[in-house]
């Protein structure tokens, strides 16, 4: 009587591969790898002067405009109320004339539509204006 498996001889050789092992050297070829890599630095090096620059001559403040966005739509340059967009756009080209060019700083109502405020940084923009920041930007950290 014998015991096992029927249909087939004792000593017959399974035919799958035994992929332990090779897993095991993929395992620690890929542990060393990860040893051997020097650790990457994300910096960017940058050579820079030695000492104390020259001090400038020409230190002239430049001029400040404000302009300021009111919550109905209004306009105001420098504490003044304008009545239109072109007169809007006369100032920005008498601002952008001048040389150096004054320093604008843009003041938006919270409640504001921002049409509105696109619409004097398209046109500041379009006119020639470069030096424009916007400020104010406390009033919107509730």
């Amino acid at each position: 009587m014998s015991v096992g498996a029927g249909g087939g001889e004792e000593g017959a050789v399974n035919p799958e591969m035994n992929t332990t092992p090779l897993i095991d050297v993929m395992l620690v070829l890929l542990v060393m790898l990860i040893i051997t890599i020097p650790v990457q630095t994300h910096a960017v090096k940058l050579d820079m002067p030695a000492g104390v620059p020259p001090p400038q001559e020409n230190t002239v403040e430049p001029e400040v405009v404000t302009i300021e966005v009111d919550f109905d739509g209004t306009v105001i340059w420098n504490g003044q109320a304008l009545s239109s967009t072109a007169e809007l756009e006369q100032q920005i080209m008498n601002a952008a004339a001048k040389s150096p060019q004054p320093e604008v700083h843009l003041w938006a109502n919270k409640l504001v539509k921002y049409k509105s405020v696109a619409t004097v940084l398209a046109s500041a923009q379009r006119l020639g204006l470069t030096k424009i920041g916007m400020i104010g930007g406390e009033q919107f950290m509730d």
